[in-house]
């Protein structure tokens, strides 16, 4: 990423950005997700990993070629979001899956937006294709909206197969085509 992605919401656009992570991120990052696998559905983890744990994930993608952006606002990390791979087997090589997660202040303000647009942007510039949303519990309707308003269509529902917080979750599918999407093979050379 050349730049950094200035974004806006509420009407304004100062003092808030979306920049590709550095370790120095890592503390914020762990707890914006640490709440989230805690409190939430969007992860089906059930403990929390710690800043190591969460340092070498995105050393893993990032050395990977995959995007993974931070939402600053005022300075301080709000949120997070990453394309890893899909699957490892090797012809889902042009797909992604994004994941993006925000501090319980920074949601409904606009920020998951933009980290999904800047996400997909980045996406396209690598040569990806596809990229898939696996949404956790049927009932998130805030990113069912923010990947729909995105172009993301849904492509199914896994029905009761998680279970977390006392109960079943359902997983929604949803996916969008990047860049040239299907209509060409991709260069098996470079990988766009």
């Amino acid at each position: 990423m050349a730049a950094p992605f200035f974004f806006a919401f509420n009407g304004a656009m100062e003092g808030r950005l979306i920049r590709p992570v550095r370790r120095d991120d890592m503390a914020a990052i762990t707890a914006i997700y640490r709440d989230a696998v805690l409190n939430g559905t969007a992860t089906f983890e059930i403990d929390p990993p710690d800043e190591d744990e969460m340092a070498r994930r995105m050393a893993a993608m990032t050395g990977g070629g995959y995007p993974y952006l931070v939402a600053e606002l005022d300075g301080n990390v709000v949120g997070s979001g990453y394309a890893a791979p899909y699957r490892s087997r090797p012809a889902y090589r042009w797909t992604v899956e994004d994941s993006i997660y925000l501090a319980a202040d920074a949601r409904g303000k606009g920020i998951g937006g933009g980290v999904l647009a800047a996400l997909i942007a980045e996406s396209e510039s690598r040569g990806f294709r596809q990229m898939i949303a696996v949404i956790g519990d049927s009932r998130h309707l805030p990113s069912i909206r923010l990947h729909r308003a995105a172009g993301f269509a849904e492509a199914g529902v896994l029905s009761n197969v998680g279970y977390k917080h006392g109960h079943w979750l359902d997983t929604v599918l949803m996916e969008r085509s990047l860049g040239r999407g299907a209509t060409t093979a991709p260069d098996l050379d470079t990988g766009a």
